[in-house]
């Protein structure tokens, strides 16, 4: 298959599937005129990582956990590390974002959004820990 067809299949675009050959993460086949030649092998990694990178996986973690799907003798509690840390990772990011929609609401409430100059949130920015 070539990289068009292998793109619809797997729902990428062919700038990702070359990146994704580029950094190691798939290697296709090479026909004799240099062009990729890709497998059905090809296509179900790259439709994984495409589902894993949907899940907000890095690329090493796509990395890894494609060398986990490729081993027979895995152990699960290996997969399942990948997603615990990833998603305390999500956690932490859901978190961080309530405490700032938090503090902006707060803010936008103290403001008047009058003609006045005075303005909370200009301040509080002004004054903001960094």
């Amino acid at each position: 298959m070539n990289i068009g067809e292998v793109s619809k299949m797997a729902g990428l675009p062919p700038k990702t599937i070359r990146y994704y050959e580029d950094i190691g993460l798939i290697t296709p086949l090479r026909d004799t005129n240099g062009y990729r030649s890709f497998r059905d092998s090809d296509v179900h990694k790259l439709a994984f990582i495409g589902r894993s990178r949907a899940l907000g996986f890095t690329i090493e973690d796509c990395r890894n956990l494609l060398a986990l799907w490729d081993d027979q003798d895995r152990a699960s509690a290996d997969v399942r590390a990948i997603a615990q840390e990833h998603l305390s990772q999500i956690e932490s990011k859901i978190a961080d974002l309530q405490a700032i929609r938090d503090t902006l609401s707060h803010l936008v409430r103290e403001c008047a959004g009058d003609g006045r100059p005075d303005c909370p949130i200009l301040d509080k920015l002004e004054k903001f820990p960094t």
